[in-house]
């Protein structure tokens, strides 16, 4: 499913998407992509597949229960003093 593609930047920045990942992603003229830097590189794709990204990332994470246990320890912290 994933492969490694070498594409070379032409005049005004711009790249060619192999037809072979434009098929299989099925990115067709006019589709807008999103391209994010990372420390690691640049990734390329549709907004749809970074919102998988980012739900795939926090996955079992609870972000509500750390947020709510850091309060009760700042409030404990100043009942403290």
């Amino acid at each position: 499913m994933s492969g490694t593609y070498s594409v070379v930047m032409g005049d005004r920045g711009r790249l060619v998407v192999p037809a072979e990942l434009r098929d299989r992603l099925h990115w067709a003229t006019g589709s807008p992509l999103l391209l994010i830097e990372t420390p690691h590189g640049v990734i390329m794709a549709t907004r749809d597949q970074v919102k998988q990204l980012v739900r795939d990332g926090l996955q079992g994470v609870d972000l509500v229960g750390e947020l709510l246990a850091d309060r009760r320890k700042a409030a404990a912290a100043e009942d403290a003093a």
